[in-house]
């Protein structure tokens, strides 16, 4: 059973554990599917995440969501190398997004406003790209974060 997304922030915000290590950028679906994940950025920040990795669950995304918590966010992850671009669509908060190469390392920065309008500008990388993060706007900057980075992605412990 998968989290609804209205709840994501409150689950990323009550859930704790350790870690267990999987390639940088790829999720293992072999073991807790429902815990928590933090995505570190080099030595310079980490962010918890909720994964979502089905078509509802990135459609979704963060709108509604009237509040982030310092160092959460989500990651919207692929199988396979997309180019796909977002658009911040009835979302209500404003959002930086680092887009993640099948190497593991940033193509892409770029900071997106709040949308309620129709159409909404999109946002898109400059190359193909498997996750994306989204986290409070500014939080990349704020943690020294560039295009180049490495971004490794970790689930937190089973209970």
């Amino acid at each position: 059973m998968r989290i609804p997304r209205h709840l994501g922030a409150l689950a990323l915000v009550t859930a704790a554990a350790c870690s267990v290590a999987t390639n940088p950028g790829t999720p293992n679906p072999e073991t807790c599917l429902h815990e928590p994940w933090n995505a570190t950025f080099g030595r310079h920040g980490t962010l918890q995440v909720a994964i979502a990795d089905t078509d509802a669950e990135r459609q979704q995304g963060l709108m509604g969501v009237t509040r982030l918590p310092d160092n959460h966010g989500m990651a919207f992850v692929w199988d396979a190398p997309t180019d796909g671009s977002f658009w911040m669509k009835d979302t209500l908060i404003p959002l930086s997004i680092a887009f993640v190469g099948s190497d593991g390392k940033i193509v892409t920065l770029q900071d997106m406003t709040p949308c309620t309008e129709d159409p909404c500008p999109t946002y898109a990388a400059t190359s193909p790209y498997v996750t994306a993060y989204e986290a409070n706007a500014g939080w990349f900057d704020a943690h020294n974060i560039e295009v180049g980075d490495e971004v490794g992605l970790t689930q937190q412990a089973c209970s």
